[in-house]
């Protein structure tokens, strides 16, 4: 069951990192920061925070814990394996087993994940979440780079990787947990068939 809702209602506020997914006609791409902040220091300014998964159809990032967050790609990709990687069934299974494992239930972070084709954000309250606009955007810094992420689409040609890029580092200006370390991953759109090779 998918569930329209946002990280807020479930008090789910994690510092350190901001993730954010864009979606466009030529394609998507999904990015994020590298700090890793504990309490007030930062331990860390250039983590890997986003991978690519199931032979690199799929983008998927964190916000939270890591140790927490590696588990749950863990078993994000075993249950795209199991469901032939079928983004949206492999999230509401994962959401499911968040929600009711009890080693799982734990865990805190959030995952965005996206292919080709659509987009998710997944908590452990089992809320799977399908982005308006094809824009996603999880983390500390995530209301100013959903923000300056709508701008964009809306007002530029820019492609999916130069949005992530530029909303980053828009919300790196004014999110204290947020850095200038950027990872930006893309899934280009597949092309058509050429009718000359058939």
């Amino acid at each position: 069951m998918m569930r329209e809702n946002d990280e807020s209602a479930h008090g789910l506020r994690f510092k350190g990192t901001t993730i954010v997914s864009v979606r466009r006609e030529n394609g998507v791409a999904l990015g994020g920061d590298g700090q890793i902040t504990l309490g007030t220091m930062i331990v860390k300014a250039q983590a890997k925070k986003v991978r690519t998964l199931h032979q690199n159809r799929v983008l998927a990032g964190f916000a939270g814990s890591t140790a927490d967050a590696l588990t749950l790609f863990e078993r994000f990709e075993s249950m795209l394996d199991a469901h032939q990687g079928h983004v949206g069934r492999a999230s509401v299974a994962l959401a499911k087993e968040w929600r009711t494992d009890r080693s799982l239930r734990r865990l805190e972070a959030l995952l965005a994940v996206a292919s080709r084709e659509v987009s998710y954000l997944i908590s452990g309250a089992g809320d799977v979440i399908e982005p308006e606009l094809g824009i996603l955007s999880i983390g500390s810094g995530s209301s100013y780079a959903l923000a300056a992420a709508r701008v964009l689409v809306r007002h530029t040609s820019l492609s999916p990787g130069e949005i992530v890029r530029e909303s980053l580092l828009t919300a790196a200006e004014m999110d204290i947990y947020t850095n200038r370390e950027i990872t930006v991953l893309s899934l280009p759109e597949e092309p058509s068939p050429d009718p000359e090779s058939r």
